[in-house]
């Protein structure tokens, strides 16, 4: 263990991860590593100013957010409020019936392959960016289905905010309470998580795809959830079928119930955010790695890599 902490120091003390915000290390039950940084800060695009943080400053998680909202799906699924991932799209937005192909299914949303003309390759700070257009428009579930679908279904992943969207709005019309509600209600105080926060849209809904602000010792805790096989909070039987090799991305990587898997040597999931928020699983080592950081739409994340490479190498 000492090796471990020498190694992420290092890193630190080289300015190799200038935008590191947290990291929380839980290896075998027991947290092992625990580092906070300093710097600038936002909560989706807003500025916070320069921000000391410490184990108690929530933290955009960004992305990781639609980790959660799988997570969310499959208790929901367990208690009969939701469809079953193999149920048509369609059938969960009958008000937009002019709009959605009758071929798509929850199970598309689920893994990202819808098919849909949709690009969030640029900046999220720009309204070409699909996820932030949905976002700034009058109806965000009408401009998810009213995209064109340029390839089959359920053929190739190709990453969708408007997919978690799509499900986030099954959650809620399913339990008849906001995303947030509810999971504080199945999720986050049954793991002693109380200081969340969800940022919300301009029409007060959460924001499924990227709302979620969590402690990274709060992400480190869903990360063991996960570990432990659900621990008795999301069911055990959803979390195998999210976190199996569904749909390749590359190489090793494949992509679940929006959770990535990866197959290689070391197998593992994560869940990952814009700007360098990881949460990584390795149940071989019993291990999970719980990051946060400030490097907002620099898509390689060196400093993200810098530290997992000096906690996970050997």
């Amino acid at each position: 263990m000492t090796g471990m902490v020498d190694r992420l120091d290092a890193v630190l003390n080289a300015g190799e991860a200038p935008g590191l915000h947290g990291i929380v290390v839980v290896q075998r039950g027991e947290r092992v590593l625990e580092r906070y940084g300093a710097g600038q800060d936002f909560r989706l695009g807003d500025p916070l100013g320069h921000v000391t943080f410490d184990a108690g400053t929530p933290h955009d998680v960004r992305s990781i957010t639609k980790s959660v909202v799988a997570l969310l799906y499959g208790i929901a699924l367990e208690s009969g409020l939701v469809p079953d991932p193999g149920e048509r799209l369609l059938d969960q937005f009958p008000a937009y019936r002019d709009l959605a192909d009758a071929a798509l299914t929850v199970e598309h949303a689920l893994t990202m392959t819808l098919g849909l003309e949709w690009d969030e390759s640029v900046p999220y700070t720009s309204a070409a960016n699909s996820e932030i257009a949905m976002e700034e428009a009058p109806d965000r579930y009408r401009y998810v289905l009213e995209r064109p679908i340029v390839e089959e279904p359920g053929t190739r992943w190709s990453y969708c905010g408007g997919a978690t969207a799509l499900l986030g709005g099954i959650i809620a019309r399913g339990t008849g309470r906001p995303l947030d509600e509810y999971a504080r209600q199945v999720l986050f105080e049954p793991l002693g998580i109380g200081a969340f926060e969800w940022t919300k849209g301009a029409d007060g809904v959460p924001l499924a795809a990227a709302g979620l602000r969590l402690t990274p010792r709060d992400l480190a805790a869903l990360g063991v959830m996960v570990l432990r096989g659900g621990d008795g909070v999301v069911p055990e039987g959803w979390l195998r079928e999210a976190l199996r090799p569904r749909v390749p991305i590359d190489g090793d990587r494949h992509y679940g119930y929006h959770w990535y898997v990866e197959t290689g040597a070391t197998p593992a999931v994560s869940a990952s955010g814009n700007g360098g928020q990881r949460l990584l699983v390795i149940p071989s080592r019993d291990l999970v790695v719980a990051v946060t950081a400030g490097d907002y739409d620099v898509f390689d994340r060196p400093g993200t890599a810098a530290v997992l490479d000096a906690v996970l190498r050997d």
